[in-house]
């Protein structure tokens, strides 16, 4: 599995569903420089584990928008089976109400650039659940990679965007389990020390 962290995330230009009913032929990651970007992936539409991930981003999805970051999600299906599953009501399994965009990533080309396609062992042709924290210049910050039974945290993914907008506004980095409103620690030892000596 390749390491993304502190490269230029992979840019791409492919077809997504947007506002929930929109077909775009052109979805660029590079329009969001300037914002930040949560870009997850998940294996298939009309599964089981994935619309629950994607109704815990729509739920929070404010909250992402408060801290200036753009979330979308991205998958191996067509823009056809996105926008299907976009109209098909939460009680029958479907995503209706989710609002950010979904990338239809049919070529599984933007999978291979971030290294989560799954070639064996598994639903083939699908990917793993990645994802990838980008900064405004587009850098990757975070990346974390689940195998497919394995749904994601959207309070940790929140969590470490906080802790990355603080280390930007203050220079101080963020220790374990560091929450919004806590002490953080400058990256010497006497802020080490002052840190552990409180």
């Amino acid at each position: 599995m390749g390491v993304l962290v502190g490269k230029p995330a992979p840019n791409f230009n492919a077809k997504a569903v947007i506002n929930g009913n929109q077909v775009v032929d052109s979805f660029e990651l590079a329009a969001y420089h300037g914002q930040y970007v949560v870009l997850f992936f998940y294996p298939f539409d009309f599964t089981f584990v994935c619309p629950t991930e994607l109704h815990a981003f729509q739920d929070c999805l404010p909250q992402f928008e408060a801290r200036n970051t753009q979330v979308m999600a991205c998958s191996t299906d067509s823009w056809f089976s996105h926008l299907a599953w976009l109209t098909t009501p939460k009680a029958k399994g479907g995503i209706e109400g989710v609002t950010y965009p979904l990338i239809a990533d049919f070529n599984k080309t933007i999978a291979t650039d971030y290294d989560v396609l799954i070639t064996q062992d598994g639903p083939v042709g699908a990917s793993y659940r990645g994802l990838f924290l980008i900064d405004r210049k587009g850098i990757v910050r975070h990346q974390l990679i689940n195998d497919t039974p394995l749904g994601r945290s959207t309070d940790e993914v929140l969590r470490l965007i906080d802790a990355l907008q603080y280390f930007e506004q203050n220079g101080e980095v963020c220790p374990a389990n560091w929450k919004e409103g806590k002490q953080a620690m400058q990256a010497t030892r006497d802020g080490v020390e002052a840190y552990f000596s409180r």
